[in-house]
């Protein structure tokens, strides 16, 4: 199941003019807002989804509201702060000037008093966002202030086939296998297992395997004591270690070499590892999730990875549809990211083109959400006015219409839909189907939804046959 991200403004709580008359206007927009007291601000943020915050400033104490904004300002980057003050105290106080040139130095984002509090509309407009979507799955990492730990957003079957299995398995602490193209969200979902998993108070660690040679893999993820190598001036402790207890994703774990897939499998298999130049044997407790945009099978089929290896790893699937597979996710994702970056751009978005909705909507994006998330990025940067529009991005717009790719999606459907002209006459039409579903799983890489699309039979119809194909001998288990 989906659920709506419902954006919240945060007030800090002041028993003033200002702050009455901005919760009441914001209970007229249907907006949930809410006050805190300034102890617990960084708390309030860290918990909820805050995307527009309130700071009120008085005479009395202007360097902890002062204070209060630059703790914030440092560890939200992005967050829109408002910076409010009661302008008849003011009048009668001295260092009105000054506080504000503080204020706008310590990262205010904009500055609202009483006399101008009709502001407020435009400020609600600029900054909340203006589009609930849909999210399957979100949560925030408390060690990690400023940002959402993960969000899943999206409400297609085959999205929500996907987070059903990422539930399923998070229970247990055997490795998982993440496999899908590249961008789409191969490692929000690996945050994800974690965090539904009971190791979820424990670290989550990451190496990207494909940024570092064999030397430097093998000393990032055991470590290396002090002198194992030149350079090596102090013990140092790897990656394993520190997430004892938690998770290590290994991302991109074809980039490995088999040299070090033999040492991998021995750490996975006993759970103990010396450091690099050590001989003491250090025992973990890590659960290990692995990633991969390419197809593993043939990885060890090439020769390019190790077969003991992979069943190590492959003890559970997760394959991500990419999004040319799940085309209705698209007007989410796109007032998603425009949520996230309309506020930078200090834009009003109200509408999306509907002809660069059409264009999208055909696209391939062989580079997936990432690629997704920069065009609207670039659409929101260049652009002007209240509708997304690809009209001032006239190099996308050509890119996104002479990709090879979608030149060859349609003639993709229609191979799909019209077969070869005598190729089956003599065989009976169960064995074609048969061969039909066999082939199609096979190129699926086993995966049932996605064959089941494919084939244009739903998931319980391809199911039974299956099941009668294990009865007959036909497809193994």
């Amino acid at each position: 199941m989906s659920e709506k991200i419902i954006p919240q403004a945060l007030l800090v709580e002041t028993e003033t003019f200002m702050t009455k008359a901005i919760l009441q206007f914001m209970a007229k927009c249907g907006i949930c807002a809410h006050t805190t007291p300034r102890t617990a601000v960084i708390k309030q943020l860290k918990k909820n989804t805050i995307s527009l915050l309130f700071l009120n400033i008085t005479p009395q104490q202007p360097e902890t509201s002062l204070d209060l904004l630059s703790n914030v300002r440092k560890q939200y980057p992005q967050l829109p702060i408002i910076m409010t003050l009661e302008a008849d105290v003011w009048h009668s106080a001295c260092g009105l000037v000054e506080t504000v040139t503080k204020a706008i130095r310590s990262g205010c984002t904009e500055l609202l008093t009483s006399e101008n509090i009709n502001r407020i509309k435009t400020l609600v407009e600029t900054y909340m966002p203006k589009h609930f979507v849909a999210c399957c799955a979100q949560k925030a990492d408390p060690n990690r202030p400023g940002s959402n730990c993960y969000q899943i957003i999206g409400k297609s079957p085959a999205l929500l086939h996907v987070v059903e299995l990422a539930k399923r398995i998070a229970v247990s602490s055997a490795p998982v296998l993440i496999s899908g193209e590249s961008g789409t969200g191969k490692e929000l979902f690996s945050q994800m297992i974690h965090y539904a998993s009971p190791r979820a108070d424990g670290p989550f660690i990451k190496v990207n395997c494909a940024s570092l040679s064999e030397s430097l893999l093998e000393s990032e993820l055991f470590g290396h004591e002090k002198g194992a190598f030149t350079g090596a001036c102090i013990q140092r402790k790897g990656r394993f270690e520190a997430a004892n207890g938690g998770t290590l994703l290994l991302d991109e774990i074809t980039e490995t070499p088999l040299s070090f897939q033999a040492k991998l499998l021995r750490v996975l298999e006993m759970q103990s590892f010396e450091r690099v130049g050590g001989n003491d044997t250090i025992d973990i407790d890590v659960r290990v999730i692995s990633t991969s945009n390419q197809n593993l099978a043939q990885a060890v089929r090439d020769g390019a990875f190790r077969l003991d290896l992979y069943y190590r790893l492959n003890g559970l699937r997760l394959v991500i549809p990419p999004l040319k597979e799940r085309r209705e996710d698209l007007p989410e994702l796109i007032w998603h990211f425009v949520n996230l970056y309309a506020p930078q751009t200090q834009r009003i978005i109200k509408a999306v083109d509907p002809q660069m909705m059409q264009l999208f909507t055909r696209y391939s994006w062989p580079g997936n959400i990432r690629q997704l998330r920069n065009a609207v990025m670039t659409s929101l940067v260049l652009g002007t006015g209240p509708t997304l529009t690809l009209g001032d991005t006239s190099w996308m717009l050509d890119e996104l219409k002479l990709y090879p790719e979608i030149a060859q999606a349609p003639a993709e459907t229609e191979s799909r839909n019209s077969l070869p002209s005598g190729q089956f006459a003599g065989y009976q039409l169960q064995d074609i189907e048969k061969q039909a579903i066999l082939d199609t799983l096979r190129h699926t890489d086993g995966n049932q939804v996605q064959a089941a699309k494919v084939l244009g039979i739903s998931d319980r119809t391809l199911r039974g046959k299956i099941k009668r194909y294990r009865q007959e001998g036909v497809l193994s288990r």
